[in-house]
């Protein structure tokens, strides 16, 4: 981990509520999954917050683990490194967020480099790996390995489809509807075109035989 100084007052405390939302039991989930998706040689790190920062800090797992979910050639990171360089690991990391993303991760589930490489937020790290992991497993194309239970599938867009032919078909009822308004009159109607019976009663009055203003002649 990288060293940083104490952290006091507000700063702190927001830490502290980061830290909060980690959770153990997705930890050792991701764990397994990231083992059986890189190679059963893959060291099994101990359990704990920060064995699990320091096992992916680097970012070697991480691009092994992009690459895993891609067809053999097609591998979004062609060259992956160990090195004890701080540069050479944050870039690393930088990597697998950018093919995360071109993966299908939106960008509010993917983590600051930072979040991993210093510890500042491993829950973030954690909800990016497992929108990972429900990418993965959506797309069933025979790169995801381990138990489909672990990750959520996402929600299918229903797209329907509609011939030339439907299209014109559905054009001409909606002229033909438009159309049979021809003729209507908005007499007596208020401003949200409904009819004002007040005005309705007044008009009837006018017309009857014995009003003087009938009489004379004026309606």
């Amino acid at each position: 981990m990288a060293n940083r100084g104490p952290s006091y007052g507000l700063s702190r405390e927001v830490q502290e509520k980061i830290e909060q939302k980690y959770d153990t039991e997705l930890e050792s989930r991701l764990v397994d999954w990231i083992i059986i998706q890189c190679g059963e040689n893959t060291e099994h790190p101990p359990p704990g917050r920060q064995h699990f920062q320091k096992w992916l800090m680097d970012g070697t797992l991480l691009c092994k683990l992009i690459n895993s979910l891609h067809p053999k050639g097609k591998e979004p990171i062609p060259k992956i490194t160990e090195s004890k360089m701080a540069f050479k690991q944050m870039e690393q990391i930088s990597q697998f967020l950018k093919a995360a993303e071109i993966y299908g991760i939106r960008t509010t589930d993917i983590f600051q480099t930072v979040d991993l490489w210093e510890g500042k937020d491993m829950a973030a790290v954690q909800r990016t790996l497992m929108a990972l992991g429900s990418e993965a497993v959506t797309r069933d194309d025979g790169c995801y390995r381990g138990d489909p239970a672990w990750f959520h599938r996402k929600a299918q867009k229903n797209r329907r489809g509609f011939s030339e032919e439907q299209l014109r078909q559905g054009q001409n009822v909606i002229g033909l509807q438009m159309g049979s308004n021809k003729g209507a009159s908005q007499s007596g109607m208020t401003g949200y075109g409904i009819r004002n019976e007040w005005a309705d009663l007044t008009q009837e009055r006018l017309n009857e035989p014995n009003n003087p203003i009938f009489i004379l002649g004026l309606v």
